[in-house]
This record gives C-alpha cells, sequence and structure tokens, in this order.
C-alpha cells in the first residue's frame, strides 16, 4: 500500500504542477509527451493498483440519471443563450447552421478524445486515489471542481475557469453518486457539446 506522502506528491505533480505548466511557453511536443506520459501513468495506476476492470455495472439507474441530467440542461440551456444573446448575439447557434459536418466532426471527436480521458483522471482516479485522505465530503467535492478549473488555466480566460469548476462541481456529485465513469462522461458529453452548439465553443479551444 502506497504513502499519503506518496500520493500527495503523486496529487501534486498529475493535478498541479502539470495543469500550470501548460499554461507556460515551451514546445508543444513537450507538452504532448508530458500529457501522454502522464495519462499512461494514470491508467497504470487504475488498472494495477486500483484494480479496475473498466466494466459498466449492471445496477445503472438510467431512469434516474436522464431525469437529473435533462433538468440541468434545461438550465443550463436557459443560462447559456440569455449570455450569448446579450454578449455575441451573432455566435448564437452559428457552427449548428453554417458548418454541419464541423459540428458533427467536433461532438464526436471531444466525445471520444477529451471527455473520457478526462473523467478517468478528475473522478474515477480521484475519488478512487484520493477520498480516504479527505474527511469532509464537501471539501472533497470543492477540490476536485477546483482542480478540474485548474486542468483549464492554459486558456487564460476567467469565464472559461468560472465554467470549468460549475461543471466540474457537477460532474463530482454525479460520479460522488453514481461510482460510473460512463455516466458521468455521458453528462460531461452533453453539457460539453451544448455549449459548442449554442456558440461558446471557441472559449475552449474548438474550432469555428
Amino acid at each position: 500500500m502506497q504513502s499519503v506522502r506518496y500520493k500527495l506528491t503523486e496529487f501534486f505533480l498529475i493535478f498541479i504542477l502539470l495543469p500550470v505548466s501548460f499554461a507556460f511557453d515551451y514546445p508543444f511536443i513537450v507538452k504532448a509527451s508530458l500529457a501522454i506520459s502522464g495519462f499512461a501513468y494514470v491508467i497504470y495506476i487504475l488498472l494495477k493498483v486500483e484494480n479496475n476492470e473498466f466494466k459498466m455495472a449492471p445496477n445503472l439507474q438510467w431512469k434516474s440519471f436522464w431525469k437529473h441530467v435533462f433538468i440541468k440542461l434545461v438550465i443550463i440551456a436557459f443560462l447559456t443563450i440569455v449570455y450569448m444573446w446579450f454578449t455575441a448575439k451573432q455566435d448564437l447557434f452559428h457552427v449548428l447552421y453554417r458548418q454541419p459536418k464541423l459540428w458533427m466532426v467536433i461532438l464526436f471527436a471531444y466525445a471520444t478524445f477529451s471527455v473520457y480521458p478526462q473523467e478517468l483522471i478528475y473522478r474515477t482516479l480521484y475519488f478512487q486515489r484520493y477520498k480516504s485522505l479527505f474527511k469532509s465530503r464537501t471539501l472533497f467535492i470543492f477540490i476536485n471542481a477546483s482542480i478540474f478549473s485548474l486542468a483549464h488555466i492554459f486558456y487564460r480566460n476567467p469565464l472559461v475557469s468560472l465554467i470549468t469548476f460549475l461543471g466540474g462541481i457537477l460532474f463530482a456529485l454525479t460520479y460522488d453518486k453514481t461510482k460510473s465513469t460512463l455516466l458521468v462522461s455521458i453528462e460531461h458529453t452533453i453539457y460539453g457539446c451544448w455549449l459548442f452548439t449554442v456558440g461558446m465553443g471557441h472559449m475552449l479551444g474548438f474550432p469555428g
């Protein structure tokens, strides 16, 4: 069993030092190498140390999950449409209308290559690996949302930091309740795809 000191060092390297480093200017190939190496380490820990089998749980509460996601999506949709209407009306749903093929490609790529890896790191690893280090569930959730927001610091955009912090809270609560990487990845995909669809994708690095 690995020591608390080892886990804290690991936590610092994965969730703080590496994301913050991406906000600085240095060769992309170095950043890519660090990201790939870090993700490979996460997969190793999940498989060999935490003994994950990556199987879908047979008792997932799909009906309850979809109900809660729908309610949250309606709220998110209302707030983001209002925001776009008053700040960038010309961009409201512009990718969907003007570049529908790009819209479909981006949604697929985002769900496949961005969301699932993020959830493996920021929910699965975080919850299974570090929960024992926290006595307060509230603090545990807050820290998760904070480091998830920190992971997007390279955008250098306060609104992105706020959005990802709030998203981090939603995703952390979902994972804490369901213990399912699949469900939280679906939820993450839906909200992220909505932001791109409504016209806010440029803030999060989407083309168009």
